[in-house]
């Protein structure tokens, strides 16, 4: 394919930095062979949200099992922001480091509130609920400042919940909906609370989330790939569209310009034509 080199090099940047968010999104593909369709998945790769790098990396394979993960992150070993899905735990075994998503964890509790009001699930999004008010806070703010603030603020709040968290569990029932929900964060609880000594690292996941949100709402429209050939080729040209919508360039634009100048592109000069680096021909 002709942009794959384009997507090779990006993929070779984002897995430069020491922290990478991941997440994936069932999608239909047509079964070889046959008239009907079974699952694949996308997966998505970005780096943090405070990092100056701004790209969204998409590899699509024909199942959810975890090799596709590993086989994408090869011999990288840093950081890893991601839901509990079992497929990552192998990278942490070969040196990745897991990142948690609160996000997830407050999800459990907020799901059993909706279902029947539980106070202790309430209280619990209170606690949570002081930890996102600091993220709003720091947002903005230069990494070294955000970790300190975090330190002098968040720490104290989360060792509290998670105080809280461990007596409660001692007084609800095993099986119980709400033993499952504390189960969950407290089974975590290292990975979600790291992001509280690194001022680089977010709190959750939802950026990634975001970025693979494309998928999500594009599904609806063309339903399925047509193989495992052609989900590849939408992978790499989503991961340049959406690329280049993260550092502010209109899409076609910039495909347009680059199709254009990618044959006669020396292989030593392929990352100008990178969305991060890109600079139309005619302002060259």
């Amino acid at each position: 394919m002709q942009l794959q080199p384009l997507v090779d090099a990006l993929r070779d940047i984002v897995l430069k930095q020491r922290i990478v968010h991941a997440d994936e999104t069932p999608v239909q593909m047509l079964a070889p062979g046959m008239k009907k369709t079974q699952r694949a998945y996308v997966w998505a790769y970005v780096p943090s949200p405070f990092a100056d790098l701004r790209a969204a990396v998409y590899d699509f394979s024909p199942s959810r099992a975890g090799e596709h993960a590993r086989t994408f992150l090869g011999d990288w070993k840093g950081q890893l922001v991601c839901d509990d899905f079992a497929g990552y735990k192998a990278c942490f075994e070969q040196g990745v480091t897991e990142i948690g998503c609160m996000a997830h964890a407050r999800r459990k509790f907020y799901d059993l509130h909706v279902a029947n009001k539980s106070q202790l699930a309430e209280q619990a999004l209170r606690h949570i609920a002081q930890l996102y008010d600091i993220e709003r806070e720091v947002r903005d703010l230069l990494p070294d400042e955000r970790q300190r603030i975090r330190q002098e603020k968040a720490k104290p709040i989360a060792a509290a919940l998670h105080s809280w968290m461990l007596a409660q569990r001692q007084l609800v029932h095993e099986g119980t909906a709400i033993a499952k929900a504390l189960d969950y964060s407290l089974k975590r609880w290292t990975a979600l609370v790291r992001y509280l000594d690194d001022g680089m690292l977010a709190i959750d996941n939802n950026w990634c989330e975001n970025q693979i949100r494309p998928w999500a709402i594009g599904r609806s429209n063309w339903l399925f790939a047509g193989s495992l050939r052609s989900g590849k080729r939408a992978a790499a040209l989503m991961t340049l569209i959406q690329s280049a919508r993260l550092n502010g360039h209109d899409p076609y634009a910039y495909l347009k310009d680059v199709l254009t100048r990618l044959p006669t592109q020396k292989a030593s000069e392929l990352s100008e034509l990178l969305p991060h680096n890109w600079i139309p021909a005619s302002k060259v």
